[in-house]
């Protein structure tokens, strides 16, 4: 739900400003998915929807995350913490013991694991042709080969198989054609598959690796699928729970992103199941992992495809989520589905960030309110349970998955005072994750000190 970063160092300095356009978007209104329809009489966050120049913010000088389009190598502390080797426990760093012992403090190859990944998805926004008086608009600007080194971001050891596209699902009224092309593009480029092709790379992370990057939201239908907040049930081909009566229901918006297609163009499920069953056919006798990574929208849809792959193929690999600025995306029996099919999910959140807390609401749906107790608190209990349906019955119930890495804008000394679209930047939760330290010291003491010095 965000829309782009122009190409550039993500650490401005006095001699090198760096300009940044952004935006994002405020508590979502309840939409009636079947009554959706284009409308010029935008709400009250369309004044989010323009750009924000944060230029003047001054982000820590001393761990710039990403490099420049004219450099080869990166100056990253982060990079060079990534480049550590973790063949020996990399099934820990990929989550499979959900990630027990390494967020809190944070674990320095921990760390660059989640930059790297983030890396990724900073390039399916450097990639994305944004401009709608383009004739390429919404697609890939470049080609699979050029498309790490066009956008910053040599020398990954990894090679683009597959590019990505979502469809929308919403139905627009014909009066649309008048319309300019751009508001009524349903289908564009959202991410990509890269395996890791590097021996030493591989030899690096002890498996092969799979990721697949969904940048977040840009084009008009995509917006308005953010809008269609209430929950829908997973399709049976998503859904083998065998959990309870609670059926697993997720964002309408986000599913029909997910699972929309054209005569011409295949859903973007489908496009995600055919190149990961070629990939495990074709290395399905080595170590590997499936890791899905994205930002904003792109955490929902890596959320949606990281269940979708687990329900398809089994046995599968170790399948996890590097979700950064997520929204929520389903409800609690969707949560319970995730965890038994053994999907992995981290969560980076700036508690500042509104699109973390969107959309619904989340009632606590622990156990123990459904045991047998006594006096006043079985009373308490039973007025929990009473919220809890009412809230169930508005289709607005949802659940937070996997683990969670807490961050907080107000903890940087650099980003005081930021407003709501600098809270959700993909380069603000790099900046943050690179000099998070632990709950207890929550930023780096060095970077304060380093930075007096440099001005």
């Amino acid at each position: 739900m965000k829309l782009t970063t122009r190409p550039s160092p993500l650490v401005p300095t006095p001699k090198h400003k760096a300009t940044f356009t952004c935006c994002t978007l405020t508590q979502l209104p309840i939409v009636n998915p079947n009554q959706m329809t284009f409308t010029h009489n935008l709400p009250n966050w369309q004044q989010l929807l323009n750009p924000v120049d944060i230029s003047s913010l001054a982000l820590t000088p001393i761990t710039p995350i990403t490099t420049t389009t004219t450099t080869s190598t990166t100056t990253a502390t982060a990079t060079a913490a990534a480049k550590q080797p973790i063949r020996k426990n990399w099934m820990e760093y990929q989550g499979f013991t959900n990630w027990e012992g390494l967020l809190d403090p944070l674990d320095a190859n921990l760390r660059g694991e989640i930059i790297r990944y983030g890396q990724f998805v900073d390039v399916a926004y450097k990639a994305f042709d944004f401009d709608p008086d383009s004739n390429s608009y919404a697609t890939c600007k470049y080609s699979k080969a050029s498309l790490f080194e066009n956008s910053g971001l040599p020398g990954t050891g990894y090679r683009i198989t597959k590019n990505l596209r979502a469809t929308s699902g919403i139905q627009l009224p014909s009066w649309i054609e008048k319309a300019p092309s751009w508001v009524a593009t349903q289908s564009s480029w959202i991410g990509y598959v890269a395996v890791c092709q590097d021996k030493e790379e591989i030899a690096r992370l002890g498996r092969r690796d799979v990721v697949i990057a969904y940048r977040g939201t840009a084009t008009c239908l995509e917006w308005l699928e953010n809008l269609r907040a209430t929950l829908t049930q997973l399709p049976s081909v998503l859904n083998n729970s065998g959990l309870d009566n609670c059926e697993p229901m997720v964002e309408s918006g986000f599913l029909s992103l997910y699972t929309s297609g054209t005569d011409s163009i295949p859903s973007l499920q489908q496009m995600v199941r055919q190149e990961i069953a070629r990939l495990l056919q074709y290395y399905g006798d080595e170590p590997l992992s499936i890791t899905f990574t994205g930002h904003s929208l792109g955490a929902a849809l890596a959320t949606l495809a990281a269940c979708d792959i687990k329900t398809t193929f089994n046995p599968s690999p170790l399948v996890t989520v590097m979700s950064f600025a997520g929204p929520r995306v389903g409800n609690s029996s969707f949560r319970r589905n995730l965890d038994k099919k053994g999907a992995k999910v981290l969560r980076i959140v700036n508690s500042d960030d509104v699109i973390t807390k969107i959309p619904g609401f989340v009632i606590d749906d622990n156990e123990r309110r459904h045991k047998a107790c006594d006096g006043g608190f079985r009373k308490a209990v039973e007025f929990q349970n009473w919220i809890q349906k009412k809230v169930e019955d508005t289709q607005l119930s949802y659940a937070e998955v996997g683990k969670e890495l807490r961050l907080s804008s107000k903890d940087s000394p650099y980003l005081m005072g930021t407003n709501v679209s600098t809270c959700h930047e993909l380069s603000t939760y790099l900046h943050l994750v690179d000099n998070f330290q632990s709950s207890k010291c929550p930023f780096k003491a060095t970077a304060k000190r380093l930075f007096s010095k440099k001005h």
